[in-house]
C-alpha cells in the first residue's frame, strides 16, 4: 500500500509515491504584462458602464445613441426597420443603471452585453489584483459554437426588435 503525502499549500502540489496518483502543479501565475492588460481592460469596460449610466434611456426603446452626438441609425432611415443593434445603447444603459426589465424590453442582447460588462470588470480586476487566471475561464466563448450562439441571440433580439418596432410597441 502505497503513501500519499497531503498537499503542500503553497505550491497546490500532491505528492505521492504512488506510481499512478497524479500530480497537481501549481496555477501558473499571470505575468506583470497580464495583469496590466487585465486591469486596462476591466477599467474600460467600468467606463463603457459609467457612460450608459450617464445617458437617458429614449423611451421608444432605441435612439439612446444620439445623445452621445451619433447619427440617427441608417437602416431605419433606409428601411424604416430597425437594425440588428438598434436598441443596444438603451438597454445597456438602462441595465447600467440597474433597470433591468426596461433593459430586456429594449434589446434584450444589448442588456445581455451590459449583464457581461459588468461581471467582466470585477474579474478582471480579480485578476489584475491577485495574478488569478480566471478570465481565461472565459477563452471559450471564442470557440466558434459560442460564436455562432451570440450571433444566433443576436438574430433573435433582432427578430425580437422588428416585432416590437412592426406593432408599434416600444
Amino acid at each position: 500500500m502505497s503513501q500519499s503525502t497531503p498537499a503542500d499549500p503553497a505550491h497546490g502540489e500532491v505528492v505521492s509515491t504512488s506510481p499512478v496518483a497524479r500530480i497537481r502543479k501549481p496555477p501558473a501565475e499571470k505575468s506583470t504584462k497580464q495583469r496590466v492588460l487585465a486591469g486596462l481592460v476591466g477599467t474600460l469596460l467600468l467606463a463603457w458602464l459609467v457612460v450608459g449610466a450617464s445617458l437617458r434611456p429614449d423611451v421608444s426603446g432605441m435612439g439612446t445613441h444620439r445623445q452621445l452626438g451619433l447619427p440617427p441609425c441608417g437602416w431605419i432611415v433606409a428601411f424604416n426597420r430597425p437594425c440588428p443593434t438598434c436598441g443596444m445603447t438603451t438597454a445597456f444603459s438602462a441595465a447600467a443603471q440597474g433597470k433591468l426589465q426596461t433593459a430586456l424590453v429594449a434589446q434584450p442582447f444589448g442588456a445581455l452585453l451590459a449583464l457581461a460588462a459588468a461581471t467582466g470588470v470585477w474579474v478582471c480586476w480579480y485578476a489584475a489584483l491577485t495574478g488569478s487566471s480566471l478570465p481565461g475561464v472565459y477563452a471559450f466563448l471564442l470557440r466558434p459554437r459560442w460564436v455562432w450562439l451570440m450571433f444566433g441571440l443576436l438574430a433573435i433580439s433582432w427578430v425580437y426588435k422588428l416585432m416590437v418596432a412592426s406593432s408599434g410597441v416600444a
